[in-house]
């Protein structure tokens, strides 16, 4: 698809439309095998009586191929003790598990050099130096770290001679190239400012019950771009992009061409105060245009505490949607791209606004479960205060959306196995971990095991995974668009709450058996066309 060209909708199947959706929904399963596959995880966020507030936030993870043997792997970030914010033992370690096939992953932290430092929030992997193996950001409470993927199953610490190095606390971070040099570039999403000794009391103090603070007495902090310089080191251009004009209370963000210019745009949800969509203006500047677009807040007028956020094109018209998750009472927001820089919420059209007002939720991703082509909703929920009332409920189950086709989405849930598994969960990431065709979920939960939900549901449509090797453009392909019949998704990895997914792009293809056209539409402006595709199988594009 060229730049610029909307995509037709199919109009909806009238009559037998429901009937037919009803039969799907009931096809729809997943069973946790976490346990089974050796993923014995527990992100440890130290809850205290005195409630630290990093201790309610974290935390994410990152899915990816860190030795190149066509398996994702996992990497989980990990907490601290408080209010010392310094890993004292291997129970505090971040962890990376490789995946050895047939659904077994074996810890590999030690080997690779992955413990970590501090209180790690975040995670983002990409291939910033072009050398064919996938590195790792890890966001983190006055510390981060940028580690590089040697190619020999190690990570070396780069961090301090890389110029990324920051006090502040970072939750999460998106690679993309702002710039069209070829070489991926890195933003930063910054909170609050928060240091453990002047941690408020929040509650009755009378009674002595405390619980963590609301954002609102916490003052914002602008977000960081790092410039990749292509010597390892990085340079802050936040300032001169105009990234750090704007204040925030930062938790995640996403990457899209969402107004097809040939610039990344990137999309940012803050806690509480207004989120930001900064506008790529191919001059080595953005302009945040959330407010203009209709984005900035709900279309109620009012912020909320907006967290884990996907950025891809839910109704297959061409152009790039805005999904997020919020708190109880605040609905889930569903922003509609309608082509002219501006969106227009569609939250209750969708379906969404009744089934998510009960509902806190974390991680955000549109993701094709059943593989019909149509991008449904999974988000991994729980409550931000853990002394919330039964009726909302820290421990909250997953949620699963199934895409009607008509954008409209239907709350499988329960069909599909998320009800029954109450946690507090946090980060995700999506991947298709056995290789069957169908993509799987992992997620973080605090103080428990994490998860990892194998998609059982019927596997009888047909599927594409697209793997991108770039040339002129950056060698993941981050930031491309690809298309395939009225299909578009982008190459991203920042995908979900504080998480990343480096698994390139998997397309549901119906029933249909016929081979198919890929189009691409790379970040270095060069269009390339793949004709005659043949399904169910994974395939690499080398940019031409």
């Amino acid at each position: 698809m060229a730049l610029g060209t909307t995509i037709l909708v199919l109009p909806p199947v009238i009559g037998a439309g429901h009937s037919q959706q009803s039969k799907v929904a009931e096809s729809i399963k997943f069973r946790d095998v976490a346990q089974s596959a050796g993923l014995s995880f527990v992100y440890r966020n130290s809850p205290t009586p005195d409630k630290y507030f990093v201790e309610s936030a974290p935390g994410g993870l990152a899915v990816f191929d860190y030795n190149n043997d066509g398996r994702p792997d996992i990497f989980f970030t990990n907490g601290a003790p408080t209010p010392a914010l310094v890993k004292n033992s291997a129970a505090y370690s971040n962890r990376l598990y490789r995946n050895d096939g047939g659904l077994r992953f074996t810890d590999v932290t030690t080997a690779a050099g992955l413990a970590g430092v501090g209180y790690a929030m975040g995670a983002a992997a990409g291939d910033y130096d072009n050398d064919g193996h996938v590195d790792l950001f890890v966001a983190g409470v006055r510390q981060n770290q940028l580690l590089r993927n040697r190619g020999d199953g190690r990570f070396e610490d780069v961090t301090s001679r890389s110029g990324i190095a920051s006090g502040d606390w970072a939750v999460a971070a998106a690679w993309f190239d702002y710039d069209k040099d070829g070489r991926l570039d890195l933003f930063v999403v910054n909170y609050v400012k928060w240091a453990p000794d002047t941690n408020r009391f929040c509650g009755d103090q009378a009674r002595g019950v405390r619980i963590y603070c609301h954002p609102r007495f916490f003052e914002g902090l602008p977000d960081r771009l790092y410039r990749n310089r292509g010597d390892g080191t990085f340079e802050d251009v936040s300032s001169r992009a105009g990234i750090s004009a704007h204040v925030g209370k930062g938790m995640s963000a996403a990457i899209a061409d969402f107004d097809h210019d040939g610039q990344v745009d990137i999309f940012v949800t803050n806690d509480t105060v207004p989120d930001f969509l900064f506008r790529n203006k191919g001059d080595g500047s953005f302009e945040d245009i959330a407010l203009l677009a209709g984005v900035s807040v709900p279309a109620s007028g009012r912020p909320v505490s907006s967290m884990g956020v996907d950025f891809q094109d839910y109704d297959n018209d061409g152009w790039e949607d805005i999904f997020l998750t919020a708190l109880a009472g605040e609905t889930f927001p569903l922003f509609h791209n309608d082509g002219r820089r501006e969106f227009s919420e569609t939250t209750t059209a969708s379906g969404l606004a009744r089934s998510t007002m009960a509902l806190s939720g974390w991680c955000a991703t549109l993701v094709d479960v059943d593989n019909d082509g149509w991008k449904d909703i999974f988000t991994a929920n729980s409550h931000a205060n853990d002394r919330v009332s039964e009726s909302t409920g820290w421990n909250q189950p997953n949620s699963l959306w199934l895409n009607e086709r008509r954008g409209h989405f239907q709350d499988v849930s329960a069909q599909a196995g998320f009800a029954s598994v109450a946690a507090a969960h946090r980060g995700c990431g999506v991947a298709d971990f056995d290789g069957d065709g169908r993509v799987d979920l992992v997620v973080l939960v605090l103080g428990a095991n994490a998860e990892l939900w194998h998609n059982e549901t019927d596997a009888a449509n047909r599927w594409l995974a697209v793997k991108l090797v770039g040339s002129k453009s950056n060698r993941d392909g981050i930031g491309a668009r690809v298309t395939i019949g009225q299909q578009v998704r982008t190459m991203t990895t920042a995908i979900g709450y504080a998480s990343s997914s480096h698994t390139g792009l998997h397309f549901g293809l119906g029933t249909s058996t016929d081979p198919v056209r890929v189009e691409i539409q790379w970040p270095s402006g060069t269009r390339q066309v793949v004709e005659g595709v043949k399904t169910n199988q994974v395939i690499e594009i080398k940019e031409q």
